[in-house]
């Protein structure tokens, strides 16, 4: 069986921050797109953006066909947002061409035809090269026209005269009652249709975008915040992110030399997540700007977003723990942005965030503290942002610490906006209350991929910054504060009388060897007199024994020369 040949959809690109990545590409090439929704939306100036990236990003040309607004009108409304459209109209890259079309008389003929229209149109085409159209917005051309067949007819026509002169349009409309536009039929012509959304939900104001339909290919099927700003529309793809991402085996410092040592790797993973969270008042502002100030001296670009503090007051605040985060807003490395929580919906904030960091490109985020855009926005609400901003920080490979305030001492996800489940590494900071004062402990509840410490220390805020100190644990749990400097006190006078007492001890102990050394002294003294004197009474007896037997010796010696002298005599007188 021989397989059916197909060639892919061509897509041409927006260069709407964001919107390429929705439609996996672009709007259909030489295909009719249909914009619609409420006024206020961006439609007008989705349709003038799709035109001026065109012309100056990809060398296409674009004409732009207004029913409403007039040529010097539109410019004048774009100009905000850096957009020339004299110039470029001068350069010939786009052409904008404004049509009156005037009820009264579409209701006075009774007969309609769009003839007009696609000369006018083939001409501007033509003219400039055109490549992208568009019609803004297309409820004029049609307005009080009653006859839903010859509605139908033009409006396939209109398709079809777009198809065949190869041009890439947008059209805009306005959105029905029940169906997407007023008529209900440009949907179903219209190969690609979005949707634009301006929603009101406590007051906060959110613009949101979403693909009905996209003939021929594959798209994001979400809704999907998009901002309005100085730069023109930022769409954000929220939640078509997955779980694919790369890590990073290397550490970066908290800033903090003795919480590094309560970590295993002596420090937070590089890209990885991680939660301060505490009560009011335990100081989590001064960990994540110390963890800024520690990125900063490492020559990494910062981004703080403050919802609670203006920028001129953390910093004033910081110098009074011996930290100058100005000198890094001055050399560029570090960047506030800070706003009330109430100043966008949950998604605009999103969509804000995303676009600071793209332009900024930080190493290290902080956010500080998300429990107050709780405000504008459900516990599930917050919860949904930060998964979606945890994802995309580390796709980008940033290190992001949040700030979260616990309306109480217990632990629990629920007043970390349950964010502590998705986060790489979760900081408590309690207060301890002991002997009339308050005190703080941190703790490393988890660390993802590495062993941290299961120890609570003690957090002390001094003049020359943050630290942590080991805690004593005394009878009642563990002291700190007075308590512990008490302890320390107490120890350090216990060791002070115990070396003391060592000290007399072994002075004691010498004395004694002395007096027993003496003692021994004495002892072989008498032991060699003694003994000197046993000698002297053997020696005596010798010498006695030796002079009896020297004196019988010589008697001996005599008694013998006697004798020899009477034989002799006797002898003599014998001869005679």
């Amino acid at each position: 069986m021989r397989k059916a040949s197909s060639t892919p959809l061509q897509k041409t690109p927006t260069g709407i921050s964001g919107l390429d990545e929705v439609t996996l590409g672009g709007l259909p090439t030489g295909r009719p797109t249909l914009i619609c929704g409420y006024a206020g939306c961006g439609k007008t100036l989705f349709g003038l953006e799709f035109l001026v990236r065109g012309a100056e990003e990809f060398n296409e040309p674009g004409v732009m066909i207004a029913f409403e607004e007039k040529p010097e009108e539109l410019a004048t409304n774009v100009a905000s947002l850096g957009f020339d459209l004299v110039k470029l109209q001068k350069q010939k890259k786009i052409r904008i061409d404004y049509i009156h079309i005037d009820r009264t008389e579409i209701e006075e003929t009774g007969e309609y035809d769009l003839e007009g229209l696609f000369i006018r149109l083939n001409h501007a085409i033509d003219s400039i090269g055109a490549k992208r159209v568009v019609l803004d917005t297309i409820e004029n051309l049609f307005a009080g026209l009653d006859n839903v067949g010859i509605l139908r007819a033009e409006l396939r026509r209109l398709f079809a005269f777009l198809k065949s002169k190869g041009v890439t349009a947008v059209i805009t409309g306005e959105r029905g009652e029940k169906t997407l536009t007023r008529q209900g039929l440009e949907e179903y012509v219209s190969d690609c249709v979005i949707l634009l959304d301006n929603r009101v939900i406590n007051q906060i104001t959110t613009r949101r975008l979403r693909i009905v339909k996209y003939r021929g290919t594959t798209h994001g099927t979400n809704e999907y915040p998009f901002l309005i700003d100085e730069d023109g529309i930022s769409v954000l793809p929220v939640t078509s992110l997955v779980l694919d991402k790369q890590v990073s085996s290397k550490t970066v410092s908290s800033g903090i030399p003795n919480l590094d040592q309560m970590l295993s790797m002596r420090g937070f993973y590089q890209g990885s997540s991680i939660l301060v969270s505490g009560t009011a008042g335990t100081g989590k502002t001064s960990v994540a700007a110390n963890f800024i100030n520690a990125a900063c001296e490492r020559g990494e670009k910062s981004l703080y977003f403050a919802f609670e503090e203006s920028p001129h007051q953390i910093c004033r605040n910081m110098l009074s723990i011996g930290m100058n985060l100005q000198k890094h807003v001055d050399s560029g490395l570090l960047k506030f942005f800070a706003s009330r929580p109430t100043l966008h919906g949950l998604e605009m904030h999103l969509v804000a965030i995303h676009k600071a960091i793209r332009e900024f490109k930080p190493k290290v985020v902080v956010l500080d503290p998300i429990t107050n855009l709780i405000t504008v926005g459900s516990v599930s609400d917050v919860k949904s942002m930060l998964v979606r901003l945890i994802d995309f920080l580390q796709s980008e490979g940033i290190t992001v610490m949040f700030t979260a305030l616990s309306l109480n001492n217990i632990v629990n996800e629920q007043t970390d906006e349950g964010v502590s489940s998705l986060v790489d590494a979760w900081v408590l900071i309690r207060d301890i209350e002991l002997n009339g004062e308050r005190n703080r402990g941190l703790y490393v509840i988890k660390s993802r991929g590495m062993k941290h410490s299961n120890q609570v220390r003690e957090f002390v805020i001094t003049d020359d910054g943050l630290d942590l100190i080991e805690v004593y644990v005394g009878p009642d749990g563990v002291l700190t504060g007075s308590a512990r400097e008490e302890h320390e006190i107490a120890e350090e006078t216990g060791v002070l009388l115990h070396s003391n007492a060592m000290s007399r001890k072994d002075r004691e102990i010498e004395r004694k060897k002395k007096l027993l050394q003496m003692r021994i002294e004495n002892l072989r003294t008498e032991f060699e007199s003694t003994e000197e004197e046993l000698n002297k009474v053997y020696v005596e007896e010798e010498i006695k024994k030796q002079a009896a037997s020297n004196t019988r010796m010589k008697l001996m010696a005599l008694r013998k020369s006697q004798t020899d002298v009477q034989t002799s005599v006797v002898k003599k007188s014998k001869k005679n």
